[in-house]
């Protein structure tokens, strides 16, 4: 498939918000991630169905095993065919996986082999889209748009969530879960025409796949070293790895187990997870409408440190209603600094390397991170929330310690 490409000049002037060939981007982006959103409620409905609980956790935990260990090839496939044309290739497969199932539940009872193997193909594939993904915002507009386009995306993985699990509900509660699997793929192949005719922009010629030699092995050393070597994205990365492993455990099975520690239910908790998202979506927004903030390396540490610092204030918080203002101010520090960090990310990386940046940065979060859950889990069974909220807090905070520490980290801007 070849790329429809565009001179930088063609992106210069006009505001991401504003641009066809972002919008085109970004409603391909959101319809996938509907898809995706609708596909895990599918995968948990049909496997809780065809099996045991616990043999429906394995089914869920499939596809993590082929992400982690394939991220970092995927950033590399990325970066050699381009990101575009991965991207389309993966929604592609990704939707002939989904209706196949769909089709199969649809007309007889297999058991759990289909949807473990298609968690498989899912994880597979995650592995190079994600760093395909990362990596195409770059490429389809200017660099100073790039703080703008971070805010749409998180705008839009914010309207997917939103949407996509009712939806997902719907469709199980109307059809079972040949029906979800059914809209999953056909969301996620709305995305493929629209992807079509997003045009990317062109690499210099020497960055280019083709007139670069060399194996795919070579392609990962040079990335590797690439970051290493470099002054802001080898300490972002070291950034980017504490705040998620003092944020990730806290958010996820820590909440749950202050909330029954707590006394409030579920209901209490889903309150305070949608103080999270609300707080998070309103930094998207902001990021969006002002399209870039001066003194980016400081805003990233600081907002770390406040938001660590809130980490920990949440364990004590008296209420609910005080939880989920705390999880609001969460959800604005860490999706303003999340936001910061992936558009330094995007502007101190050469394009060319840019799937592998996306992929060292997608494994830290993706693969490592949520090894703090567990880990989490059993240290509030022998220490309580208390104790360790404050110690993944002080992990967390460390990020903006190193942010502020690094120099050339620290005084990173944004391009105007």
């Amino acid at each position: 498939m070849t790329a429809t490409l565009m001179a930088p000049a063609d992106v210069v002037e006009r505001p991401a918000h504003r641009d066809p060939n972002v919008l085109r981007w970004l409603a391909a982006y959101t319809a996938s991630m509907m898809g995706d959103s609708v596909y895990y409620i599918a995968l948990s409905w049909a496997a809780v169905q065809a099996g045991s609980p616990s043999q429906a956790g394995v089914v869920m935990a499939v596809s993590a095993l082929p992400r982690a260990l394939l991220m970092l090839v995927g950033g590399v496939i990325a970066d050699r065919l381009g990101p575009r044309r991965v991207v389309i290739g993966s929604d592609a497969v990704r939707c002939a996986a989904v209706l196949a199932v769909a089709a199969l539940l649809f007309v007889t009872t297999p058991g759990l082999w289909p949807l473990a193997l298609l968690a498989l193909v899912f994880g597979t594939v995650d592995a190079v889209f994600m760093p395909a993904v990362g990596a195409l915002p770059a490429r389809v507009t200017s660099r100073g748009q790039l703080a703008r386009v971070q805010g749409m995306r998180g705008l839009g993985i914010r309207f997917a969530s939103v949407l996509g699990g009712p939806l997902g509900g719907l469709a199980v509660a109307v059809g079972g879960a040949s029906a979800a699997f059914t809209l999953s793929g056909l969301l996620i192949a709305v995305s493929v025409p629209l992807l079509v005719f997003v045009r990317v922009r062109e690499l210099p010629a020497d960055d280019r796949p083709t007139a670069r030699a060399g194996t795919a092995w070579s392609d990962l050393t040079a990335g590797l070293g690439y970051i290493r070597r470099h002054r802001v994205l080898a300490p972002l990365m070291l950034a980017i790895a504490l705040g998620d492993l003092g944020f990730v455990g806290p958010l996820n099975v820590g909440l749950t187990l202050l909330a029954d520690e707590r006394g409030w239910g579920a209901a209490g908790m889903g309150s305070v997870l949608a103080g999270f998202g609300v707080g998070a979506g309103a930094a998207s927004l902001l990021l969006t409408v002002r399209g870039r903030l001066p003194h980016a390396g400081q805003v990233a540490a600081y907002a770390i440190l406040a938001g660590s610092v809130a980490i920990g204030a949440l364990a004590f918080v008296p209420s609910v209603v005080a939880a989920v203002a705390v999880a609001l101010l969460i959800g604005l520090l860490a999706g303003l600094s999340g936001a910061m960090c992936g558009a330094l990310l995007q502007t101190q990386a050469d394009p060319a390397y840019l799937g592998r940046v996306t992929a060292v940065s997608s494994l830290v979060s993706l693969g490592f991170a949520p090894l703090s859950m567990p880990l989490s889990a059993a240290a509030i069974g022998i220490w309580g929330t208390g104790p360790v909220f404050v110690a993944s807090a002080t992990v967390c905070g460390l990020g903006g310690v190193v942010v502020l520490w690094v120099r050339d980290l620290r005084r990173a801007e944004l391009p105007e």
